[in-house]
């Protein structure tokens, strides 16, 4: 039995189903009428009886045809679905008895007419009102069993058509020993064409907009949610997917548009339906870059990278694997990550990829002078760096030591060894840093431009600046994460803390991009798109796990840390912004080092951080970098300046 109702879920076995029983249910209801009829003394001959009949059977199916309802699934039917039957058999029943009228010259009793309607009427939506409650049942036993999930769908065009069609195929391909490769159950589509509404794809209507979301996720019983709009524009696409994650469903998306697959020997949607991330509330569509100057750059290269085990240095090394290079050299000091990413990219090539890995510290002088003298890198991409702004705080010197000098280390070494580019990342909090890891990375920055204004050697140096990475060492996503599954409290320091995020690969390829089209001293900046609420990015992370923010996940504000801002930049004043072939990638305009007088400041620092003297350090920061100030200052004047134009707008 269970076979056979898994058989029965077929849509063309349901709609062969239904015009089969349609028919019978006419026809039948003709001969009752007789019947009827006959205990009335008003009974018809067998003539009268069997050709209109036949008549009006062909034509309720056709009309019923015509207005849709075997295009429909019943089981989602609502009240006009059942008045367009009664409409269709009420019509047809009228020409059968036009068409009797005309070829026999004779007129049918109206009673009969009237008997034969209504028991038509009757027994055809009284069918349709049992089948949709068996297959409801049917749904709801796949539903327990796991095999179906009551699913809406956003977005009623052409890739929700196609999406549709594959859903319904997939549910057809389940064969009488109960095996299927169906997951959804479409039961909605959303749409905000509002000349769409009452409309349906393949069955399953078009209810609704998106600001009426909550509603039909209510009266429908959904369970999950799928995004179909893969040509949406940016705002748009967070607007929605802000509401589908106030929901506590879980939300799937097809790719970007660009993105998709199509390939003939595969489903070419529904394989492609994948969990939404919180990736894809930052409001912006991802990054694309020019590979193809990327692989002329990186292609038979011997390229190093510093920090080649951390977030950044390790996609960093991934994405240079894949354009061809004559070596790959990571350098770190941590011997753990180091060794992960040696081994996964060892499975991933084998010994087509000519991979040196080497435990070393950027601090120390005379052992990257080895390196470099041995290896001869072409390119050297500089990630190596401490980013933990609180644990900087407590020890400056240590920020100093490995960034600064760190830095100043790798970038001579590189103009000595006639590198050909040496890329250094960098942060935005070096903008105006009111802590001393964005003020060292500041300092990073000066030390490239301040080397990019000599003359002497062939090196072209250049700078990356980007916000935040999602997934990355440090990022506040992987720690919310553990704080939601623990069952914790997930913890935000501040209720109007904002940031710019992009994610690791995006970060990495603007790295290479910037590598791959720099001339020499441009600080390459990334148009993120808006900043967003850390508090917002909490809420939609725990609704993103079926859970409501404050109710089921507490929020805690813990207050400011150390050295934190409430907001962060990515230019500073003095710098304007020149646009490259990539729309997105801008260059910032580099401010003049005075050569004489860096050096200076310089020396002064380091032999303050190597004699650990915490208050000498920063005092000696503070000169070096005029534009580092307290985060006290920087965000009582942030928050002035917000109150300000608050009440300039309310005036």
């Amino acid at each position: 039995m269970k076979k056979l109702l898994k058989c029965a879920s077929k849509f063309s076995f349901r709609k062969a189903l239904l015009m089969i029983a349609d028919a019978f249910i006419i026809a039948f209801s003709a001969l009752a009428t007789n019947n009827i009829l006959f205990f009335a003394n008003h009974s018809l001959s067998e003539r009268e009886v069997l050709i209109p009949a036949v008549i009006s059977t062909i034509c309720c199916l056709m009309l019923l045809s015509i207005e849709g309802s075997y295009d429909k699934m019943w089981r989602y039917s609502q009240k006009k679905d059942y008045l367009c039957c009664v409409i269709a058999i009420i019509i047809g029943v009228i020409i059968t008895w036009v068409f009797d009228f005309i070829s026999t010259g004779e007129s049918i009793s109206p009673l009969y007419i009237i008997i034969h309607t209504a028991i038509s009427v009757a027994g055809t939506c009284m069918f349709r009102f049992l089948f949709r409650s068996a297959f409801i049942d049917i749904s709801k036993a796949n539903a327990i069993s796991g095999e179906y999930t009551r699913t809406m769908i956003i977005g009623g065009g052409q890739a929700c058509k196609m999406l549709m069609k594959e859903i319904l195929s997939s549910q057809n391909e389940c064969s009488c020993d109960g095996k299927t490769t169906a997951q959804y159950e479409p039961v909605c589509i959303i749409d905000d064409d509002r000349n769409k509404i009452g409309s349906n794809i393949e069955g399953v209507e078009i209810v609704g907009t998106t600001y009426e979301i909550p509603k039909f996720i209510k009266e429908k019983n959904i369970e999950l949610i799928i995004f179909a709009i893969p040509s949406c524009l940016e705002e748009e696409r967070k607007r929605i997917l802000n509401i589908c994650s106030k929901t506590g469903l879980t939300v799937k998306k097809l790719p970007f548009i660009g993105n998709l697959i199509f390939d003939e020997n595969k489903p070419t949607l529904l394989n492609q339906v994948r969990d939404i991330k919180v990736e894809d509330l930052l409001g912006r569509d991802p990054i694309k870059f020019d590979s193809r100057e990327i692989r002329n750059f990186i292609s038979n290269k011997v390229c190093m990278v510093t920090g080649g085990g951390g977030s950044i240095g390790s996609e960093l090394v991934r994405q240079i694997a894949k354009y061809s290079p004559k070596q790959v050299i990571i350098v770190d000091i941590y011997e753990n990550n180091a060794y992960e990413i040696q081994q996964e990219l060892k499975m991933e090539y084998g010994d087509s990829l000519n991979l040196v890995t080497l435990i070393a510290s950027v601090r120390d002088y005379y052992r990257m002078n080895q390196i470099f003298g041995k290896y001869k890198p072409q390119v050297v991409f500089h990630a190596a760096a401490h980013k933990h702004v609180p644990l900087m705080e407590v020890s400056p010197m240590e920020a100093i030591k490995n960034n600064v000098i760190g830095t100043f280390n790798t970038a001579t070494l590189a103009q000595f060894h006639n590198v050909e580019k040496f890329v250094m990342i960098s942060t935005d909090k070096a903008v105006n840093p009111t802590n001393v890891m964005g003020a060292s990375k500041r300092c990073c920055e000066m030390i490239v431009q301040y080397l990019a204004q000599q003359k002497d050697g062939v090196t072209e140096f250049v700078t990356t600046r980007f916000g935040n990475v999602l997934g990355s060492n440090g990022s506040v996503i992987p720690l919310f994460k553990r704080q939601i599954e623990q069952g914790k409290p997930v913890t935000v320091t501040h209720p109007d803390i904002i940031r710019y995020f992009m994610t690791i690969p995006e970060a990495v390829s603007l790295v290479m991009e910037a590598a791959a089209i720099a001339d020499g001293g441009e600080i390459f900046v990334l148009d993120m798109g808006k900043p967003v609420k850390i508090v917002t990015l909490a809420e939609n992370l725990i609704r993103m796990y079926g859970k409501v923010p404050y109710v089921d996940v507490p929020i805690e504000f813990t207050g400011l840390r150390p050295g934190e801002k409430i907001k962060e930049e990515l230019l500073m004043n003095e710098e304007g912004l020149q646009q490259t072939s990539n729309k997105l990638i801008f260059i910032g305009k580099q401010i003049e080092i005075d050569e004489s007088d860096f050096a200076s400041r310089l020396r002064k620092l380091r032999n303050a951080a190597e004699k650990n003297n915490e208050a000498l350090a920063v005092q000696a920061l503070h000169e070096m970098v005029p534009t580092f100030t307290t985060p006290e200052e920087f965000n009582n004047k942030l928050i002035k300046n917000h109150k300000k134009a608050k009440k300039n707008k309310s005036a």
